[in-house]
């Protein structure tokens, strides 16, 4: 638990935005996606939501997405030293002002008052956590996916603290993604802490920035003084809440795994892959989409030499990625666990100079050799955790010093799989502690390039 003091200086704003905050990638969720889903938003005191998640529930509402809130507590604790309210007093009014912000938000008679103690939630865990499950129920819909949107569970409150860690224990077990909101990691963190790196950020509409701002002004209590008495001060400085006015909300993101499908692992990809592609010469649309077709452009652009003795292609599908690679490669070896895909990557690749197609499970299955390039594109989720870690293994104990990891990977969730391309990035960059060469985010992939340590050898 970390310590800190809202009169404290904190970190600022400006400091934020110079960290290069702003760049940090979008939510991987589109529109479409986020209407769909059924949202429950947890928050320990009043203005706990508005701030951290104000303008992404007003922007849910907008969507037509149902929205759910739980209210742990009144916040009675926030002005301890008052002369003027008692606790009682003050957590009537805070009610009155949490009730306003959400009518502003848009969510009027959508929430649930739990009336627990303010500074006395991490002995309210079980209530908590049924409070959750009673929410999950009573919104309707439930093929639609569930999203819990909590304070961040390290955000150094004792309270937040608390309620991320049921919300997170909750999503795990049941299944749910999972939104944190940083609300004082703001002020008492530095911009060189790295968890804020690993986060996504959500870009708020004009609308729903100004909905944000008048939810919050209905916060009076910690906005404003109390009484111009010791005791009565503002609780929330304005330094402290341009936190909060920007054009983006930031968010810890952590995907659903669903509990009720079968999660894969490379023992099952052979038959998952034979069956995707013994239906389709092309199943993901990999000679039309513009997508894919910019993806490998990019790819083949974020590689830092014009060329390599040895590649190797790991996940080659029908081999589309694999003819582009072939021309920066001498020789290239590629692979992939479906045997029909490995027979239509050798007839689109055949005669070829210096390409190889083979079937292999990876990572027990690694081929022999040392390499320059190792390409690993929109195939990391499809391995188990510990699969995963095996292949990085694999991959460093194969790459030649100052050789080139590239990493590809789609940034949606990938229904009956594990892991999503975030993940994949995060684990490969914990794992091997390389120097990262070049890196492009956006909605809908990671691109990420990787070096080996070590002085390459001359050509």
């Amino acid at each position: 638990m970390v310590t800190f003091s809202h009169t404290d200086a904190g970190t600022s704003e400006a400091a934020w935005a110079a960290s290069g905050l702003s760049a940090t990638p979008e939510l991987p969720l589109d529109p479409t996606e986020l209407a769909a889903m059924r949202f429950i938003v947890l928050a320990a005191h009043p203005d706990d939501e508005t701030l951290g998640a104000g303008g992404f529930m007003a922007s849910m509402v907008a969507l037509g997405a149902k929205v759910e809130v739980l209210l742990c507590t009144a916040g009675e604790g926030s002005h301890p030293d008052s002369p003027t309210t008692t606790p009682e007093q003050l957590a009537q009014v805070r009610l009155a002002e949490f009730s306003q912000a959400l009518t502003v938000l848009g969510l009027k008679d959508h929430w649930t008052f739990l009336d627990l103690p303010d500074r006395g939630l991490a002995g309210q865990s079980e209530t908590i956590a049924r409070a959750v499950r009673d929410s999950a129920r009573r919104l309707r819909g439930a093929a639609q996916p569930l999203v819990l949107v909590a304070p961040y569970r390290a955000d150094g409150h004792g309270d937040h603290d608390a309620v991320g860690a049921v919300a997170a224990e909750v999503a795990r077990e049941d299944g749910h993604a999972l939104l944190e909101y940083p609300i004082w990691f703001w002020h008492w963190a530095t911009t060189q802490d790295q968890e804020w790196r690993g986060w996504a950020r959500y870009h708020l509409a004009e609308s729903a920035r100004q909905a944000k701002g008048r939810a919050m002004a209905e916060h009076t209590t910690q906005v404003r003084p109390l009484s111009p008495l010791r005791g009565d001060e503002t609780l929330l400085s304005k330094e402290f809440l341009e936190h909060f006015s920007r054009s983006f909300e930031v968010f810890a993101w952590t995907p659903a795994v669903n509990t009720s499908e079968q999660v894969h692992s490379s023992s099952d990809a052979e038959v998952v892959f034979d069956r995707v592609h013994d239906g389709s010469t092309d199943p993901w649309n990999y000679t039309r989409s513009w997508y894919e077709r910019r993806k490998r452009a990019l790819t083949l652009a974020a590689l830092p030499d014009t060329s390599y003795e040895n590649g190797l292609e790991v996940g080659c599908s029908i081999g589309t990625l694999t003819a582009e690679l072939a021309a920066r490669c001498r020789n290239l070896l590629a692979v992939d666990a479906s045997g029909s895909a490995v027979r239509q990557a050798g007839q689109l690749l055949e005669g070829s100079p210096g390409v190889r197609v083979e079937q292999r499970i990876l990572p027990g299955d690694w081929p022999k050799g040392n390499y320059d390039l190792v390409v690993v594109s929109e195939v990391g989720y499809y391995l188990a955790p510990g699969e995963l870690a095996a292949l990085w293994d694999r991959v460093e104990a194969s790459l030649k010093p100052g050789a080139t990891l590239l990493l590809c990977h789609w940034r949606h969730p990938i229904s009956g799989w594990e892991l999503d391309g975030d993940t994949v990035h995060s684990l490969a960059r914990q794992r091997l502690g390389w120097r990262t060469a070049g890196l492009y985010q956006e909605r809908d992939f990671v691109l990420e390039v990787l070096i080996a340590p070590g002085q390459k050898a001359p050509a």
